[in-house]
């Protein structure tokens, strides 16, 4: 018993030490990545020839934080900030718009892909699956340029479908919904069509009920890449109008740094969005990204 009892008060130190040091090691993590938010937050708050003079810090000094810089941002201030924050909500409009409709139209696309690849057998299928993985291994930089040709060749350059298209079968998330759909009891589908429901019905009425956690998670990841996207949209657009809040906030950044006012204070103003995309989805996020992981 004497042993038991050591061994015992052995491994529960042990614990408490891993336990330490893993939440010292996940409260390092957090402090670097909480960093650049932090530091970018002050900054906003600040005049833009202080960032200027001494670069991103985090500078507790009260003292010379004001609100001007959002009053420039809302058009509040003197000057050309009517004329920037019409530019600035335009951009962000565009931003907005683009993402939902990436959101929407990726998830449909890839789900019905998804439930193809799992719910139905037939011949090539996993050759079909593994060509859709392997997309994967092509960097983006290597299809920008088929692409471009492409969709100049559809005459859609310079549009919103120009932007979405070409990205709009996301091979990563028909990968989550065919690993989330493959842990779901197939039964379903048989009683299903003894009860004489269409095929349509059994994938739109009662599958995808079911993978909701599936659909906040990839709304998730898909919102954050539309949103931050830059690179394609930057090759696509040609008109000022279109520009996303990304590129729009690029093209202020100058020399003279004469507009740092308004791309700090837009910058942290763009990160709302994303944030509350994920306050509304995140109960489903846990179980969208554990499902699966666990079978039998």
């Amino acid at each position: 018993m004497a042993v038991n009892k050591n061994n015992s008060k052995t491994m529960e130190a042990n614990h408490r030490g891993l336990s330490f040091l893993a939440t010292l090691l996940f409260a390092v993590l957090c402090f670097f990545i909480a960093f650049p938010l932090l530091a970018g937050l002050l900054a906003s708050f600040r005049p833009g020839r202080e960032l200027v003079q001494n670069g991103l810090a985090i500078n507790w000094d009260f003292r010379t934080m004001t609100l001007d810089n959002y009053l420039y941002l809302f058009g509040l201030g003197g000057g050309n900030s009517k004329i920037d924050s019409a530019k600035y909500f335009m951009w962000y409009k565009n931003s907005l718009i683009l993402t939902i409709l990436t959101v929407v139209l990726t998830l449909l696309v890839c789900y019905f892909v998804a439930y193809g690849l799992t719910m139905y057998k037939f011949r090539l299928q996993g050759f079909l699956f593994f060509m859709v993985i392997a997309t994967m291994c092509v960097p983006f930089e290597i299809l920008m340029l088929p692409l471009y040709q492409e969709v100049t060749t559809l005459h859609i350059i310079n549009t919103r479908a120009g932007v979405i298209l070409p990205g709009l079968c996301a091979a990563s998330t028909i990968f989550f919904f065919r690993q989330y759909m493959q842990g779901l009891p197939m039964e379903l589908l048989d009683a299903a069509r003894i009860d004489g429901c269409t095929e349509y019905g059994i994938s739109v009425r009662i599958m995808m009920p079911i993978t909701k956690p599936a659909f906040a998670s990839m709304a998730i990841l898909c919102a954050m890449g539309s949103w931050n996207n830059m690179l394609w949209p930057m090759l696509v657009f040609r008109d000022t109008n279109k520009f996303t809040l990304q590129i729009g906030l690029n093209t202020l950044l100058t020399p003279y740094g004469n507009n740092y006012d308004l791309l700090i204070a837009g910058s942290m103003f763009g990160i709302i969005p994303i944030l509350a995309i994920y306050l509304i989805f995140q109960k489903y996020l846990i179980d969208g990204m554990t499902a699966g992981a666990v079978k039998g």
